[in-house]
């Protein structure tokens, strides 16, 4: 089975009050937050500043050392949450996930006012017919994504920037959430736990836990939760093992997804589904080059716009001149 491993002594502390910030009305019950750590560095570098940030006086902190599988390491950290009847929701988050909303607590709490919602996140889509929830048509992402890849960047998100957001992004129900930031209601707590036999190592997990959730009645929501996402440009690093995820749980919802196009009643074959998930990791693989691409671009046009290139412009016109006489004397024939 398993334990939890703790990475800090005190492994689900409790914090000091922050000045400024004031508890909830009740105090009989406390917020959790969570991750499952595999990089400590990155954890304190990216998920402490954000806690700090948000934090109420008695909020609790639920990270432990990663025990194998997301999945796995997930579902220890809902049972030890399981054991306590004062909590009043817990938030998992990646290590490598850092809250920039200081009503990063509050906003979640207005969403469980509702009975019903079983889920909160910070982005999610309605239409999603597989892992890939970005294929289906997505309401709200108020987050940002951050790389050090090729000299660094940012790619935010459809609602990232209200200057910016869409007239048809909208918050509320949505049929999964993306699941870098979940947050748990006390029914989910004690009812939702990721499928471990079904998953692989990563990915799929919060495919399965929306439709768990849903399957059960309960809603799944979106918040307009600001968090920066420190990740790769490179969207899938294990092509094989996000292809057989995503057959896998295809397999396990067909009873809850959209119908595919074709005549009513068509079943999918194995092979059919791997040629969908295929597809699906090519058109994912083709937007992380677009991106790429991208951020060439913007490197270019920094080397363009500094000062140091715009200073030696006319060294580099002289020395183009000398190339161009030189070349023009060579190509003259000798007789």
């Amino acid at each position: 089975m398993g334990a939890l491993r703790p990475w800090l002594p005190g492994c689900v502390p409790r914090r000091r009050p922050r000045p400024g910030v004031t508890s909830r009305v009740s105090s009989a019950a406390v917020v959790a937050i969570g991750s499952a750590i595999t990089d400590p560095e990155k954890y304190e570098k990216y998920v402490t500043p954000g806690i700090e940030l948000c934090r109420e006086p008695d909020t609790e902190v639920f990270s432990f050392a990663s025990s194998g599988t997301l999945f796995r390491s997930y579902n220890l950290i809902l049972d030890e949450a399981a054991k306590r009847d004062d909590l009043e929701f817990l938030v998992l988050i990646h290590q490598d996930a850092q809250i920039t909303d200081p009503e990063f607590i509050q906003k979640i709490r207005k969403e469980f006012e509702d009975p019903d919602v079983g889920l909160v996140g910070c982005a999610g889509a309605v239409g999603v017919r597989s892992i890939a929830w970005w294929e289906g048509s997505v309401t709200w992402a108020s987050f940002t994504h951050k790389y050090d890849e090729l000299g660094g960047g940012e790619i935010p998100a459809l609602t990232w920037l209200s200057s910016s957001t869409p007239s048809y992004a909208k918050l509320g129900e949505v049929d999964m959430i993306d699941g870098f930031v979940i947050a748990f209601s006390p029914w989910a707590i004690k009812n939702l736990r990721f499928d471990e036999i079904t998953g692989g190592a990563l990915h799929g997990y919060d495919f399965d836990i929306c439709h768990q959730c849903r399957e059960k009645g309960k809603k799944v929501v979106t918040a307009d939760l600001k968090v920066i996402h420190h990740h790769s440009i490179e969207l899938i690093s294990d092509l094989d093992t996000w292809v057989n995820a995503h057959i896998a749980f295809a397999k396990k919802w067909e009873h809850m997804l959209p119908k595919p196009e074709g005549p009513e009643g068509t079943s999918w074959e194995d092979r059919a589904r791997r040629a969908e998930a295929e597809a699906s990791a090519a058109r994912t693989l083709a937007g992380a080059g677009h991106l790429i691409n991208e951020a060439k671009e913007a490197e270019l046009q920094e080397i363009l716009n500094s000062t140091s290139w715009k200073i030696t412009k006319p060294l580099r016109a002289i020395s183009n001149f000398f190339r161009r006489k030189k070349k023009s004397e060579s190509e003259i024939p000798h007789f």
